[in-house]
């Protein structure tokens, strides 16, 4: 996954949850329990679920391990589970 994951969300049409069309200007993050992008709507319902804490922990930690570069780097891998990316 983090060979390809720019290519995955940099201009993302639709979301893999709901299938929602994205625009350009509609902001879309990476699912943590399958790193596919989602839209904002499907990140509040994901972010509801039970296990939701436990998961994100894990796929920090797991993002840390694999690429080696800060949660908090606007433009690595970790950082697009956890914040918003627009294709502007």
């Amino acid at each position: 996954m983090k060979d390809n994951w720019q290519e995955k969300i940099a201009c993302a049409t639709k979301c893999s949850r709901c299938d929602r069309k994205l625009g350009p200007k509609d902001q879309r993050i990476f699912s943590v329990y399958d790193h596919e992008p989602i839209c904002m709507e499907c990140k509040r319902k994901e972010e509801q679920r039970a296990d939701y804490e436990e998961v994100s922990k894990r796929v920090i930690g797991e993002c840390m391990a694999d690429v080696e570069l800060k949660y908090g780097d606007p433009e690595g891998y970790c950082y697009k589970h956890f914040y918003p990316h627009k294709c502007e």
